[in-house]
């Protein structure tokens, strides 16, 4: 597979960052920044973000980078908004899609790199205009605005005052 100590780090740390999205988007039916899972989500995330920048096969910046800033600012945001809770529920509509928006994003290079890599000798994909890839990006994509909507409902109700319910 040919990783270098950076990447081997970056690959395990954004595997952690998956996982917890996983759990926390199973359990809570967002990345919630209150629970554990979503703190690890945003944590390693943060750091996959920023070790992506010392990752690159080509000098310079390339698409990888910006979408890896893109990550930073989406998750950064959330964050900001996270730390406003008190006294403005509307906030958490543009805090969990950020969160889901980032979450989608970083399955970009995921997929990518994964279906390129394994398995190893003889990979599901070759390139990153492989067919596989963008079928199941597209999955991935529908599957985000679905959950997005699925969200946006929650957090309508949630925001509801109690005599409206």
């Amino acid at each position: 597979m040919g990783l270098s100590h950076l990447g081997i780090f970056h690959t395990a740390i954004g595997v952690a960052a998956i996982v917890a999205a996983v759990i926390s988007l199973i359990n809570n039916g967002k990345i919630d920044l209150s629970k554990l899972a979503g703190k690890i989500y945003f944590y390693c995330t943060l750091i996959t973000s920023l070790t992506a920048l010392g990752l690159s096969s080509v000098k310079g910046v390339n698409p990888g980078h910006i979408l890896a800033l893109l990550i930073v600012l989406l998750i950064s945001v959330a964050y900001f908004l996270y730390t406003r809770k008190k006294g403005n529920n509307r906030y958490r509509f543009i805090e969990n899609f950020f969160l889901t928006f980032s979450f989608f994003l970083s399955l970009i290079p995921t997929v990518n790199e994964t279906f390129n890599r394994l398995p190893v000798g003889h990979p599901w994909a070759h390139g990153p205009k492989d067919p596989l890839i963008g079928k199941t990006l597209l999955l991935f994509f529908i599957l985000f605005i679905i959950g997005s909507f699925l969200q946006f409902r929650k957090q309508k109700r949630v925001n509801k005052p109690v005599e409206d319910r």
